[in-house]
C-alpha cells in the first residue's frame, strides 16, 4: 500500500511481480512518483499508473449519511478492542467499504495518521462528518490510554442517536407522506376525472348545485393553472427551508411550536430528552468535565428550547450549582429525570443515572411512535374519505336531483 500524505490522490495501476505475473490494484498516495517508489518497495516493477476517473455524479452519486458514521465507529472500535493496529484498522474497514466516499474518506484519515497526526486531529479535518462531540470523546480515549474504551463509548453513542432520529422520522414521515399521496390524487381527479362530469351536465340545462359549481370551477383552475400551483407550492417550501436555515428566531419559534403539536410534541420533546441524557452520559463517561461537555450536549438535543436551557445550565454549573438544581431551574425537564441526576451526583455515578434516564425516554419514544402509527390510521383514511368522497358526492348530486325530479 502506498504511503499518502494528507492530499492523497487515489492510483490505479498495474506491474509485474518478482515472479513476473501480471498484477493490478489500486493505492492512494500524494503523487504519482512516490507511488511507483512504494511499489518497487513491495518487489512490483510498475507498468501503468494513472489517476482514478471520477464519476460524473462523485463518487458513483452515493452521500456519506450519519448511519455511515455509526457502522464506521462500531467496526473501528471492534477491530481495536480486538488488538487490530490503527493504521491496519482503517486499512480494513476503507477497502472493505460499498461505498466509495466512504472509503476514500477512511482512507485519507488513515493517510493522516501514517504521517503522524493523531486520530483526533485527523476527524477535525472532515467536520462534516465528525462532530465536535465525536473528536473530543476521541480525543479524551487519545490522552487518557483508552482509546478501545472511548470508541466503543461513541460507537453506542452514535448508534442509539441515529435509531432514536429514525422512530421521530418514522413518526413524521407517515402523515406526511399520505397527504401528499392525498394531494395528488386530489389534482388528478380535478384535471382528468370531473372535466368528464362536466361536460355531461352541459347537456342538463339546468343549474348545477354549489357544492358542484365550487369543485368544477376548482377543476377549471388546476387544468389552466396546475403549473402555478405546484410552483407556488415548490416556492413556499423552498422559502420556509431558506428562512428557518438563516433565522434563528424563526427557528426557535418553530421549535416551541413544535413542542406544542398534540401527540408528535410529546415525541419531539422526549426525543430531545432521551438525546441530552445520552450525550452528557457519553461524555462525561469519557471523563470529559461537566461545563466542557454542556456545549456539545445543546447541540445535540436538537431542539432551540432544550439548547437554551442546557447553555443555561451550563452558566450555573460553571458558578457552583448542582446540575440538578440548575435543571429543576429551567422547568422544562421532567421530575423523574431532575430525581435521577439528583442520586447520580450524591451517588457519584451521574453517568450511569443519565444512561438509565436515556434509555427511559428512548423507549418512551419507540411506544409513542407506535401508538402514533395506530392512531393515525383511522384518522388519516376519515381524512382521505372526506376528500376524495366529497368530489364524489359533488359529482353526483346533479345526477341525485334530476333522479329525484323524474
Amino acid at each position: 500500500m502506498a504511503t499518502a500524505s494528507t492530499s492523497a490522490i487515489t492510483f490505479l495501476w498495474e506491474g509485474l511481480d518478482r515472479k513476473g505475473s501480471k498484477v493490478k490494484g489500486e493505492s492512494q498516495a500524494s503523487s504519482e512518483i512516490l507511488l511507483k517508489s512504494d511499489l518497487r518497495r513491495q518487489g512490483i516493477n510498475p507498468i501503468k499508473v494513472k489517476k482514478k476517473p471520477k464519476s460524473l455524479f462523485g463518487s458513483n452519486g452515493k452521500k456519506i449519511i450519519p448511519k455511515d458514521i455509526a457502522i464506521f465507529a462500531r467496526q473501528l472500535a471492534t477491530m481495536m478492542t480486538a488488538g487490530v493496529p490503527l493504521v491496519q484498522s482503517f486499512e480494513i474497514i476503507g477497502r472493505g467499504h460499498d461505498n466509495p466516499r466512504m472509503q476514500d474518506l477512511v482512507l485519507n484519515i488513515k493517510s493522516d495518521i501514517e504521517g503522524g497526526t493523531n486520530l483526533a486531529d485527523s476527524l477535525e479535518k472532515h467536520p462534516k462528518y465528525f462532530d465536535d462531540l465525536f473528536c473530543s470523546l476521541v480525543g479524551a480515549g487519545e490522552q487518557s490510554g483508552a482509546l478501545e474504551s472511548l470508541l466503543d463509548k461513541v460507537a453506542t453513542y452514535k448508534e442509539k442517536t441515529e435509531e432514536l432520529k429514525a422512530k421521530v422520522k418514522k413518526a413524521l414521515f407517515y402523515p406526511i407522506a399520505v397527504l401528499v399521496v392525498a394531494f395528488i390524487v386530489m389534482v388528478i381527479l380535478l384535471i382528468y376525472v370531473v372535466p368528464q362530469f362536466q361536460s355531461i351536465f352541459e347537456g342538463f340545462g339546468a343549474d348545477l348545485p354549489a357544492f358542484t359549481q365550487m369543485v368544477v370551477n376548482l377543476s377549471d383552475f388546476v387544468q389552466v393553472y396546475w403549473w402555478a400551483v405546484f410552483l407556488g407550492i415548490g416556492l413556499t417550501i423552498f422559502a420556509f427551508k431558506t428562512a428557518k436555515q438563516r433565522s434563528p428566531t424563526m427557528r426557535r419559534n418553530l421549535d416551541i411550536i413544535s413542542l406544542k403539536i398534540p401527540v408528535i410534541g410529546g415525541i419531539l420533546e422526549k426525543s430531545s430528552i432521551a438525546r441530552f441524557a445520552r450525550t452528557l452520559a457519553t461524555m462525561f463517561a469519557a471523563g470529559v468535565p461537566l461545563v466542557e461537555a454542556m456545549e456539545s450536549v445543546a447541540g445535540a438535543t436538537g431542539n432551540a428550547l432544550f439548547s437554551e436551557a442546557t447553555m443555561k445550565m451550563k452558566d450555573d454549573v460553571s458558578t457552583g450549582t448542582q446540575l440538578q438544581q440548575s435543571m429543576k431551574q429551567t422547568g422544562i425537564f421532567p421530575n423523574m429525570m431532575v430525581q435521577m441526576v439528583s442520586i447520580g451526583e450524591e451517588s457519584g455515578s451521574l453517568d450511569e443515572m443519565l444512561g438509565k434516564v436515556a434509555d427511559f425516554y428512548e423507549a418512551e419514544v419507540d411506544a409513542l411512535v407506535d401508538g402514533l402509527s395506530s392512531l393515525l390510521e383511522p384518522l388519516i383514511m376519515a381524512v382521505l374519505g372526506v376528500l376524495v368522497g366529497g368530489l364524489v358526492i359533488a359529482m353526483y348530486l346533479p345526477i341525485f336531483k334530476m333522479g329525484s325530479v323524474v
